[in-house]
């Protein structure tokens, strides 16, 4: 016993003065512990497995190892699994997915980005596509509408990380698109309002890659509430073309506005020059008409579609 009460404190200083040494320069200063990389921090965190795994599928190691600096918004596993889920895909899906590096450079800026200077607006990662970030009323930071930065400044030798609530995918169809697609679906939503802006001539408005556009679109229900009230209506081949395009415009807001970034009390100017659109959240109403909560936020090429259970009537 007494052996031993003595030799553990000098082995205890042996080893402090063997750590210190390993831990000084040439000069006997002692050297700062190296931070870990992006990669590194990715690796060893309980949160980011599916994540670790995307990065290793879609051979991004190197590059997000390398000098950076970079801006990861990183979704977490719970956020994986809600995408997951929401889309009806595996994880093997997912890493199957022959967009995965560019699903993976969507989350990534070139330079760091501090949660102290992120603001409101548009924003392009590595991958050359823009996202778009909003603030909510309560101060929180969405990524196009659909997933919150709920962690900030995780930091890395070559950059730093955000952590996300869901994962982000580059939008691939306009505006346009996206309703077409709906109104030939099995089950097929927006067929009035795909015809109306056929007859109107609207389409191409609507239509392509580039611009900025929110369109509050009304589901074939609310068409059909609007023609209920007027007897002479059976469909929108019935309503004069003058009244059906200043009522479309009025649907059609010329900026990419996501559900956050819409404030009580303001007016939304719209292609309709005489029509502005009054936002009451507390009434989930836009212009009188009721938000579809469960509809909100389709992201376009071109813009942002919000589904809505009234017909504007300018």
């Amino acid at each position: 016993m007494k052996t031993s009460k003595v030799k553990f404190p000098i082995m205890l200083a042996l080893l402090s003065s063997w750590i210190f040494l390993t831990a000084c320069n040439d000069e006997g200063e002692p050297t700062p512990m190296q931070m870990d990389n992006i990669v590194d921090i990715v690796v060893e965190s309980e949160s980011f497995s599916t994540l670790e795994a995307a990065v290793i599928e879609a051979d991004l190691v190197t590059t997000l190892q390398g000098n950076g600096p970079f801006t990861v918004f990183a979704p977490s596993d719970a956020a994986f699994a809600s995408f997951l889920d929401a889309n009806g895909l595996s994880a093997s899906d997912l890493l199957a997915n022959p967009k995965l590096s560019d699903i993976l450079t969507y989350h990534v800026l070139n330079g760091e980005v501090k949660a102290s200077v992120v603001s409101a607006g548009p924003v392009e990662a590595v991958n050359g596509i823009k996202f778009y970030i909003s603030k909510d009323i309560s101060g929180n930071f969405w990524i196009n509408g659909s997933a919150q930065i709920v962690d900030t400044d995780v930091d890395a030798s070559n950059g730093v990380i955000h952590v996300l609530d869901y994962v982000i995918v580059p939008p691939s169809q306009s505006i346009a698109e996206i309703a077409v697609g709906l109104a030939s679906a099995s089950n097929p939503e927006f067929t009035q309002l795909v015809g109306a802006l056929q007859r109107a001539n609207l389409v191409d408005a609507v239509s392509g890659d580039d611009g900025d556009l929110t369109v509050f679109a009304p589901t074939d229900a609310a068409f059909q509430a609007l023609y209920d009230t007027n007897p002479n209506w059976n469909d929108y081949n019935d309503i004069p073309i003058e009244t059906l395009t200043a009522v479309l415009t009025a649907h059609v807001v010329p900026a990419r506005a996501f559900s956050q970034d819409l404030r009580t009390g303001e007016s939304v100017p719209t292609l309709n020059e005489g029509a502005l659109l009054e936002v009451d959240l507390g009434a989930g109403t836009v212009g009188g008409a009721r938000l579809n909560m469960q509809m909100l936020n389709i992201h376009a090429t071109n813009g942002v579609i919000h589904v809505i259970n009234d017909v504007i009537i300018p």
